[in-house]
């Protein structure tokens, strides 16, 4: 090694090193893993078997007064000039 350099420094920069590689093989590791889970996860039958969200039937909707459809549409506009 270089003689400019004590030990100490030495000894920590092969420590580094090897905190490096341990780490990058850990991270690809779990990356891996993680990636494998989400397939099963996505593939797994009984998560197919849950019912769908559905929203009140359509008989409990309530018809809106022409004015009431007039405000509702101003709202509409309102909010939409906000968004430019």
């Amino acid at each position: 090694m270089l003689q400019d350099v004590s030990i100490v420094q030495q000894i920590g920069v092969a420590v580094l090193a090897v905190a490096t590689v341990v780490w990058a093989v850990g991270l690809v590791r779990v990356m891996r893993k993680e990636r494998f889970d989400v397939e099963a996860w996505r593939q797994a039958p009984s998560l197919r078997a849950l019912p769908t969200q559905q929203g009140p039937p359509r008989t409990e909707a309530v018809e809106l007064t022409a004015d009431e459809r007039a405000a509702f549409a101003g709202l509409v506009r309102q909010f939409g000039e906000g968004r430019s």
